[in-house]
């Protein structure tokens, strides 16, 4: 009996995150997409910290105004996609960084930290899992295939301004 109550708990709660617009987007394994990630710092109280950190704190007025929320970009090859679309499903970026040190991030897809997932290109694969790339090293890690540049959605702009001032010329 306890289990169908977890089950209808997992579903009562996955049933808003699928609404999230951040994942609207239909991602593959091989695309390079920007992940925006809302980080929560934690501010220490000013008892536990060292008189140079208190100086530093004071100085830019943080400590008084608690937990500080922020967007963080990670931008990487999608290499791996687990579970489909079930309540647990997950997708793994990776990224080359500073001095060549591969950096990889598992996401959650139904995670209320991810705020916005863009496409930057979609190269042509097929192969499920990019496990490949781990191997790789310096330019050969970056280079996928030939990549199709996605164009981003834009937005629509206010039109009447300019046909105005078309007919005033």
């Amino acid at each position: 009996m306890s289990g169908l109550k977890l089950q209808e708990f997992i579903k009562s709660e996955y049933a808003t995150l699928k609404n999230n617009p951040a994942l609207r987007v239909d991602f593959h394994v091989g695309d390079v997409v920007k992940v925006h990630q809302l980080i929560k710092e934690i501010t220490t109280t000013k008892k536990n910290v060292s008189k140079t950190a208190k100086k530093a704190l004071e100085k830019s007025g943080v400590a008084d105004k608690g937990p500080v929320e922020r967007i963080q970009v990670f931008e990487g090859v999608i290499i791996a996609r687990n579970h489909g679309n079930e309540p647990g499903a997950t997708f793994t970026v990776r990224k080359i960084a500073a001095a060549g040190v591969a950096v990889e991030k598992i996401y959650p897809i139904y995670s209320q930290i991810i705020k916005k997932i863009e496409i930057i290109s979609r190269p042509k694969l097929r192969k499920a899992k990019l496990y490949f790339l781990r191997k790789r090293v310096g330019k050969a890690a970056k280079r996928l295939g030939l990549g199709i540049a996605v164009e981003p959605a834009k937005e629509p702009e206010a039109e009447s301004e300019s046909p105005a001032e078309e007919k005033n010329e």
